[in-house]
């Protein structure tokens, strides 16, 4: 078999094993963040980062241009202020990047969606322990059997791999699953 054919072999088995039932209970918990006018706040490293970034860009345009106020998302990716980010990198620690922002912008009843694809990061699970002492919700993305962010989370999504690539690449059908929910069925 070609690297091709191996490759997506191996996606389509994650894909196959994917908790659908977590997936559409992450989407209702976005959806009740967005009725009960709470924010989403989104972070991750690497391509998680990238994910995260593309998540808002999707619910905060796709999902809410030409819509009422009451049908906007007001939702934030911690990995897009660059700025602030270095600041706290920088003169606090890396650990602190997303956890920090979320002390000053995180109220109860908001939404922290986590992504990690190890489930091990520890700037990522910093920011759910802030997320959970400040009454949020928390759902974890995260693959290589979940790492330490699928136990601290109220609501972990597993994707059954240990590969990167391909645990990044359903974490994006993930994102798009919630994203063009709200696009398609809500327009």
């Amino acid at each position: 078999m070609d690297h091709i054919e191996y490759y997506l072999s191996e996606l389509k088995t994650a894909l196959d094993t994917l908790d659908r039932a977590a997936v559409q209970q992450a989407r209702q918990w976005v959806g009740q963040t967005r009725s009960e006018g709470r924010q989403l706040f989104l972070c991750g490293n690497g391509g998680s980062a990238a994910t995260a970034s593309h998540l808002a860009n999707d619910l905060g345009k796709g999902a809410s241009y030409g819509r009422p106020q009451a049908s906007r998302f007001r939702v934030v990716a911690l990995t897009d202020n660059v700025p602030w980010m270095t600041a706290l990198a920088n003169d606090v620690g890396y650990e602190a990047i997303f956890a920090e922002q979320l002390r000053n912008l995180g109220q109860a009843g908001d939404l922290l969606i986590a992504i990690s694809g190890s489930g091990n990061s520890p700037n990522v699970l910093n920011a759910v322990q802030v997320a959970r002492d400040q009454g949020m919700r928390t759902i974890g993305w995260c693959g290589f059997g979940g790492g330490k962010l699928a136990t601290a989370v109220d609501l972990p999504v597993v994707v059954a791999s240990h590969h990167m690539g391909r645990v990044e690449d359903v974490h994006a059908i993930m994102m798009h699953l919630v994203c063009y929910y709200f696009m398609e069925r809500e327009s």
